[in-house]
């Protein structure tokens, strides 16, 4: 799947979150959403990131923005990792990674010079309209939060 761009319209989904209700990108019409995609719960490098999003969350929501994080892991997985870490932001489950493909999440990728095919850490700007208004593909985690702030308060 290609990457998307600003302007497209951004791809439905339909996933479980760690209490088990299904949301929907529905759920969010006529508001921003910051959706980001995470290889697992509970490794490093995505706890950085989870621990981020939720450090800034309330400042995410002071400018009209709510995040997600989706990653494969199961509900249960997803509960235990933000009890764990006391994470704010809510966690969306796709076992299938039919939604990490269709936002261009999912594909080949090379850590430490070995190709894989897994998770390609990937965030996008859903504006309120239901299209994308930025992406950001292979991203570190550390401190990619806070530039996606900046980005959606500037």
């Amino acid at each position: 799947m290609p990457k998307l761009q600003a302007g497209d319209v951004a791809p439905g989904l339909a996933l479980s979150d760690e209490d088990g209700s299904v949301i929907t990108l529905g759920d969010y019409q006529g508001k921003r959403v910051v959706v980001y995609f995470y290889p697992a719960d509970d490794t490093p490098g995505c706890t950085k990131e989870a621990c981020q999003f939720s450090d800034l969350f309330d400042e995410f929501l002071a400018a009209g923005v709510d995040v997600i994080g989706i990653s494969p892991d199961d509900e249960s997985s997803h509960r235990r990792f933000r009890e764990k870490f006391g994470l704010t932001v809510r966690l969306l489950s796709d076992p299938s990674h039919s939604v990490m493909e269709s936002y261009g999440a999912w594909g080949e990728k090379t850590l430490y010079g070995k190709r894989s095919v897994g998770v390609i850490r990937t965030t996008v700007l859903v504006g309120a309209e239901g299209r994308i208004e930025r992406a950001w593909y292979h991203v570190r985690a550390d401190g990619h939060a806070a530039k996606v702030l900046a980005a959606v308060t500037a």
